[in-house]
């Protein structure tokens, strides 16, 4: 046995607006840097670890040994008191080194190992056998007393036991036969296998005990055959978690920058909570294929036994029994924390709760908690498993304070708007019924008649309640839970109370009287009248508006044998599943009780059974008072709320001020759409992208904003838009002053620079998602206007992913004209347009303006601007440069056109007269650049040519325009 081991200037804000933002920016920045240096992560770790591999007898006395793979996780100071820390279900040791690493860092020496028949430990998986599974634990802790680094006292080590699961059964089933250990902390694990994987939640009289979560259950149980089936499959697959991956949701959780609490695994655990196997959920096969996996024979025949015929012999019972730690709680007198888990449809509250009373009952020391995680709902997370380790030093060497024998739960309030729940909790000095007074329970009257309820051959269809392991992100869901919550027609009886007067929060598990008899009439499928029942019954919380929820997707099954075939009814009590849940005033209480689940083993004989209320129809719900518990003060927290609060004020100023902007109106120029004085916008380092521009635009005009790349366009319309803000002048719209979110915006229909789609949606999703964003009405949106000009056909019902260019160039300008805005700003509308397309954007654009609204457009597609617009102005290098009707402004450039009956001879005329050039035939037409030349001197010229000239006037071309306003040299900009 063998272990291994010059500094620039930074110019400074200049304006109101950026003094104030800039003080904002400081005052968060700072609060930020407070917050980093509090919760910066503490110095590394000094924990170091020993692989080891110890050779233990297959049973007690047996020659034969199993291998068992180790690691000892050793603090910086030795000798300390040792844990032995257990996995779960499916996992191995590896599955439990974060929570071996943190106990070490508080000071523990931690022993982690790969149980039987999981990791790469060999032997077969006996479900915690006492002669194999605890017997291995037993000699881990003679392994210990020979450490030197582990505490002593005359050769007994100083060691707790803890684990999750399976793990937490062990460590049960440890202290109630070894004297050695000290203190245990199971987690989520159970009392009795045989009532976890096979309950029956019925008896002829009522619970005995007077804890919150005491249960009437009886054998000849019903066999919950998703659970089982998982489990037996993790005994065939590689090493997983063994137990939920992911941290539950804690009171005082932070949130994270996704806006998900910290910790918050309830939605996220899902898929890694299932013990399953590898990337494949399988353990690659090391030998010939043997459907029991790593299962011992024993164990091998009894899930056999159960799965075919979803009953239990008494050798299966007695099995189940023996690897339990009901077999040995009477013999645990040791310290003791219990931490349950309020999501969890595997080891419900009862499993705890029973637990609890028998160590009780045996003069041991206990605490219970229940908290929001469990299988289906996550493991415990940093601050509980903070409790436990602060529990373990407490009992093991007496330092910190004393945890007593309390109780705390928590509860699950209504999520917060980062989709992360609040999580109080509730504490109270002892668990009532076994360390404290009885458990109070009030009572509520259900009403309903009896309800005959079908068993349906085969079972099927079957209610579904849930899906194991993944019920925690299925609650999460309002979209999902309705779909995991269904109860076929006809299946089941409904019983409902009257609305609750006041809040009541159920602390474990209610009970409720029926009375089931089976149907005596022989019906058509002929389905004779049945000796026992297999109902499953449910307690949904239904609000004000119908809408139902099943609390942690718990269902009570329970059977009912020895049914008079005369119909006489016969009366038991069912005790419903634990469940932490504050039932809001308003709110009424519906048992459901059905015939079928498809998370259990259902007959599959037709039947038909009739469920009726007994006793009154009286429901005894569970309260357990205590005390909200917050928690301690957080400084990284408060630090940060007092950075918010100095942020919001300086915001508050920033947003009193732009208020006051957007309410500045203009009333001469209420029905002007735009104007802009004197705009100017720079940027740092002296970049002055737009420089003293103003321009005016009236109703009915189509304005095309002309100018070279990196004239100032793109810059002129964010600012129109409120997307920047400018340095000096002011932007107007219908008089009303622009800023960053100014309410005349809504006026204005806009593309500029993309259109951030939703690639996933259809382009007619993304258009009614838009819409839907701004509250407007929907008959107000002209979608069929839109999309007729988008003009995308069939493609509209695709996804927008599978788009061209063109089509998002198509489809942003259908969003833009959404609501028939007044004013519309398009920025280079027709990139990614062919030739027939641009001609019908041409005539939407024409026809739009008609009706006295305006269209703003920037392009660099001169001719299109001169046969769609009726206005331009040109920009060049942030600067107006011309402005006024096309046509006047295309007629600027002083080039002429002559009609002429000899167009050669009539060029080479005009060649002949000095300062004319650019002499250029087409046709009939001769066009020449005059440069000032009077008209009438050039037809003065042609004519004494000898030719004749029919008609003489101005050359409309815009690009000339262009050119001679903005130079050749644009050319290249």
């Amino acid at each position: 046995m063998k272990y291994g081991h010059s500094v620039p200037r930074i110019p400074l804000p200049r304006t109101r607006g950026a003094k104030l933002t800039a003080l904002a920016a400081v005052v968060v920045v700072l609060a930020a840097a407070a917050v980093v240096w509090t919760t910066s992560d503490p110095a590394p770790s000094a924990v170091k670890t020993q692989e080891a591999t110890l050779d233990l007898p297959e049973t007690p006395g047996s020659p034969e040994v199993v291998k068992i793979d180790t690691t000892m996780y050793v603090p910086e100071r030795t000798p300390a008191p040792a844990v032995l820390l257990a996995h779960g279900f499916g996992g191995d040791k590896n599955s439990v080194a974060t929570e071996a690493r943190e106990l070490a860092d508080k000071g523990f020496v931690v022993l982690a190992w790969s149980a039987r028949g999981f990791g790469r430990s060999t032997g077969k998986i006996a479900l915690n056998d006492p002669d194999r599974e605890v017997a291995d634990a037993r000699k881990l802790i003679d392994h210990l007393a020979t450490r030197p680094e582990v505490l002593s006292e005359n050769g007994d080590p100083k060691v707790a036991a803890s684990g999750a699961s399976y793990g937490g059964a062990l460590s049960l089933l440890l202290a109630g036969t070894d004297k050695r250990v000290d203190a245990i902390a199971p987690v989520i694990t159970y009392n009795d296998l045989a009532q976890g994987l096979f309950p029956n939640a019925a008896s002829a009289t009522a619970p005995a005990a007077t804890t919150p979560a005491a249960g009437a259950f009886t054998a000849d149980g019903v066999f919950k055959k998703s659970w089982a089936g998982i489990f037996f499959s993790a005994g065939s697959g590689a090493a997983q978690s063994g137990s939920p991956a992911n941290d539950a949701p804690e009171a005082g959780d932070e949130t994270s920058e996704s806006g998900a609490a910290q910790g918050a695994g309830a939605a996220g655990a899902a898929a890694q909570s299932l013990p399953l196997g590898g990337p494949n959920g399988q353990r690659p096969p090391s030998g010939p294929a043997d459907p029991c996996g790593r299962f011992t024979a024993d164990v091998c025949q009894a899930y056999t036994e159960l799965a075919t015929t979803g009953k239990a012999s008494p050798r299966t019972i007695d099995l189940l029994r023996r690897v339990s730690p009901a077999s040995v709680t009477d013999k645990i007198t040791v310290p003791t924390l219990l931490v349950q888990g309020e999501s969890d449809t595997l080891f419900g509250l009862d499993q705890s709760d029973a637990t609890a009373r028998q160590i009780a009952a045996a003069g041991g020391k206990v605490r219970t908690i229940w908290y929001t995680g469990g299988h289906d709902g996550g493991k415990p997370g940093q601050k509980l498993r903070a409790t436990i380790a602060d529990f373990l030093k407490f009992s093991l060497t007496g330092q910190g304070t004393d945890p007593g024998t309390g109780f705390s739960y928590d509860i699950q309030g209504t999520l917060r708007a980062n989709g992360a729940p609040s999580v109080r909790t509730v504490t109270a000095p002892a668990y009532p019924g076994a360390t404290g007074d009885a458990t109070e329970r009030r009572r509520f009257t259900l009403e309903g008649p009896a309800q005959p309820v079908v068993r349906p051959a085969g079972g099927n269809p079957a209610a579904v309640s849930g899906i194991p392991g993944l019920n925690g992100a299925v609650a999460s869901s309002s979209r999902l839970s309705g779909l995991f919550t269904v109860d076929p027609p006809g299946q089941a009886a409904q019983f409902t109370t009257r609305p609750l007067d006041a809040q009541t929060i159920v602390a474990g598990s209610s009970t409720v009287r029926l009375q089931v008899s089976a149907d005596p009439v022989v019906n058509s499928s002929g389905a004779a009248p049945q000796k026992e029942a297999v109902l499953f019954a449910k307690l949904y919380d239904v609000n004000s508006e119908g809408v139902r929820a099943l609390p942690a997707n718990a269902v009570a099954p329970f059977r009912v044998s020895g049914l008079p075939a005369d119909g006489s009814p016969v009366e038991v009590t069912v005790t419903l599943p634990g469940i932490v849940r504050p039932l809001e005033a308003g709110h009424t209480l519906r048992l459901v009780v059905g015939t079928t689940d498809q998370s259990f083993a259902t007959p599959v004989e037709p039947a038909v059974f009739r469920v009726g209320l007994a006793d009154g129809g009286q429901l005894g719900v569970p309260v357990v008072h205590g005390t909200s518990v917050g928690v301690g003060a957080p400084t990284a927290q408060l630090l940060g709320i007092a950075g918010t609060l100095l942020a919001g004020i300086a915001i508050t100023v920033i947003a009193a001020f732009r208020r006051r902007r957007a309410h500045d109106v203009d009333e001469s120029l209420a029905k002007t759409p735009l104007v802009i004085e004197g705009l100017r916008k720079a940027y740092a380092g002296g970049f002055v992208a737009v420089k003293d521009l103003s321009f005016r635009v009236e109703p009915g005009q189509v304005l095309g904003l002309l100018g070279p790349n990196g004239a100032g366009k793109t810059t002129t319309l964010r600012m129109l838009m409120g997307l920047i803000t400018p340095t000096a002048g002011t932007i107007r719209v219908f008089g009303h002053l622009i800023a960053p979110g100014a309410p005349v915006l809504s006026r204005i229909g806009s593309f500029v620079e993309g259109s951030g789609f939703l690639p996933h949606l259809s382009g007619k999703e993304n258009l009614e998602l838009y819409w839907a964003s701004t509250g407007r009405p929907r008959d107000k949106a002209h979608f069929a206007e839109a999309l007729e000009i988008a003009g995308l056909g069939d493609a509209v019902n695709r996804r927008v992913r599978t788009y061209s260019q063109g089509m998002r160039q198509r489809l942003a300008i259908a969003q833009a004209m959404l609501g028939l805005p007044e004013l519309m700003v398009l920025d280079e509308p027709t990139n990614g347009l062919d030739p027939p397309q641009i001609h019908q954007m041409r005539e939407v654009l024409q026809r739009y303006a008609a009706t006295g609204r305006t269209v703003v457009v920037s392009s660099h597609l001169l001719a299109e601007v001169e046969q769609t617009c009726t206005h331009v102005v040109v920009m060049h290098r942030g600067m107006l440069v011309a402005s006024g009707e096309v046509g006047e402004l295309a007629a600027s450039s002083g080039e002429a056109t002559f009609r002429v009956d000899k167009p050669a001879e009539a060029a080479e005329a005009l060649r002949k007269v000095g300062g004319v050039s650019g002499v250029d035939v087409d046709g009939e037409l001769v066009h020449a650049d005059l440069d000032g030349l009077a008209r009438a001197e050039a037809v003065a010229a042609l004519v004494r040519a000898g030719v004749a000239v029919e008609q003489a006037g101005p050359r409309r071309r815009l690009e000339d325009a262009f050119l001679q306003l903005v130079g050749e040299d644009s050319k290249g900009e």
